[in-house]
């Protein structure tokens, strides 16, 4: 399946204050996630917690370590809303 992409405000503000080796390292993921948004090697979870609050499945997938991008899927689209530290299942 071909999917759009779409990303907060929110996201790219975290984006954008993340460290330049932790932005360097989010794009070369990106090449991965833009091709196949579920590809095994993203090791992508739903967040329960996010999820039940807004009502729609909010998933996750890792970036490195600690660093993760929040995501829901929305027919052909996803939609990127947040990315940094598993703080963001808060």
């Amino acid at each position: 399946m071909i999917f759009e992409y779409k990303a907060s405000p929110t996201f790219w503000k975290a984006f954008h204050r993340l460290p330049d080796a932790q932005r360097a390292r989010a794009r070369e993921v990106f090449r991965v996630f833009r091709a196949n948004p579920f590809d095994p090697s993203l090791k992508v979870h739903k967040i329960a917690k996010l999820s039940a609050r807004y009502g729609r499945t909010i998933l996750a997938a890792e970036i490195e370590g600690d660093l993760r991008i929040a995501f829901f899927r929305a027919g052909s689209i996803i939609y990127s809303v947040d990315i940094g530290s598993h703080d963001i299942y808060k």
